[in-house]
């Protein structure tokens, strides 16, 4: 008799709009912890945000920050210390700190990204761009596991049901949890999987 997985599903829909912390436009959070907690005191956190015009990052002490994009031609990433980074879909995740002077310098029109940040010394990320085309198993989940629809047609499995994605929609797994992820044609899918910091 196969277990049944309880997995929650966060609808596009349902997700908490609020002002960037240095008010220069709106996120959108997809998942926080511990629940409920603020822009000061998360852990880590999942959201997204849509960037309009040209501007610097909003500073989030002592925290590291994954970003990827999801709609929009590119945009230049400019870190303090590092060099300028172009970042188009599909493209790997850009790891940097969120309490480094940063900055986005759009290439051509407004952008959507997915912005994942974890408190250092406590949690940190790995995050991938997934393709999907027909059945794809997932791995059991870390600490926890969120998977984010970045396409259209995805459904995913745990065993005693299936759940219709809509493209923003997310499903969020706690540590052992297994599922599978299906599509009849090539689409994308998000995997962030948050584990907790390594102590040297």
């Amino acid at each position: 008799m196969s277990k049944h997985i309880v997995m929650r599903i966060l609808r596009s829909t349902d997700h908490k709009k609020m002002p960037w912390k240095n008010g220069g436009g709106i996120t959108t959070e997809i998942a926080v912890f511990p629940p409920d907690a603020g822009l000061d005191d998360f852990h880590w956190r999942v959201s997204t945000a849509r960037v309009e015009q040209n501007g610097p990052f909003s500073i989030f002490p002592g925290v590291d920050r994954s970003l990827c994009l999801l709609d929009g031609f590119g945009v230049t990433l400019k870190v303090q210390g590092r060099m300028p980074f172009g970042m188009t879909r599909r493209c790997e995740p850009f790891v940097f700190a969120a309490d480094v002077p940063s900055e986005a310098m759009l290439m051509s029109g407004p952008i959507t990204d997915l912005n994942v940040m974890t408190r250092r010394g406590l949690y940190e990320s790995e995050v991938q761009l997934v393709e999907v085309s027909g059945r794809l198993p997932l791995a059991k989940a870390g600490e926890v596991s969120i998977l984010i629809a970045d396409g259209e047609g995805l459904s995913i499995e745990d065993g005693d049901r299936t759940v219709k994605l809509e493209r923003g929609d997310a499903v969020l797994l706690g540590p052992g949890d297994t599922a599978t992820l299906s599509a009849k044609r090539r689409t994308y899918a998000i995997n962030i999987t948050i584990l907790p910091a390594r102590q040297d």
